[in-house]
């Protein structure tokens, strides 16, 4: 009888015990290691973007209104370098000064180089100054986290321009080529 109770009683801890082992501590970082995710996902596709709009497409706009791809690519690298430099703490890259009507050539290793610059100052942020104040954009003052959340909430809008941009002309975004080919 003893040995049945003891057998009942550790088959019924058994499942407690199996919780207990697989029960993940918690995340020391969750917020700043999501950024640094999201960065290196969405890095790739808007560097493929920029790297199947062909040379010749660089100037084109929808609309007269709207920038060109060239001015698009040129922003999303000053973007990175500005967010980024503000984040880390760090001076942004000298790199060469860019304009819109720059070729192609010239302008993605210049993107590809602020992703870098990015990934690298990622590298260092953790989650323990997610309050401190920053000055942002003029003289808005935002939090750390908030000016990570905005940094990568605007890689949907750069990216989804590009790829408003690429179906315009009849190319497959690079996320729409995966999802194609059923990767």
């Amino acid at each position: 009888m003893k040995k049945m109770l003891l057998t009942i009683l550790f088959l019924g801890l058994l499942p407690l015990a199996a919780a207990a082992q697989d029960a993940a501590p918690p995340e020391t970082n969750p917020v700043s290691n999501m950024v640094k995710q999201v960065l290196a996902r969405s890095s790739k596709n808007i560097i493929a973007a920029a790297e199947e709009m062909p040379a010749d497409k660089y100037s084109y706009s929808p609309t007269p209104e709207q920038m060109t791809f060239g001015h698009l690519v040129v922003h999303i690298t000053g973007f990175n370098n500005l967010v980024c430099s503000k984040l880390s703490g760090t001076a942004a890259p000298d790199g060469p000064k860019l304009a819109e009507t720059d070729p192609k050539d010239k302008l993605v290793p210049a993107l590809k180089a602020s992703f870098d610059f990015c990934t690298q100052a990622m590298a260092k942020l953790d989650d323990t100054n997610l309050g401190d104040q920053m000055v942002l954009f003029g003289d808005h003052k935002l939090s750390r986290a908030a000016v990570m959340i905005i940094y990568v909430s605007s890689f949907a809008d750069h990216y989804g321009t590009e790829a408003m941009y690429l179906r315009m002309n009849k190319l497959i975004p690079p996320t729409a080529e995966k999802a194609k080919s059923g990767q």
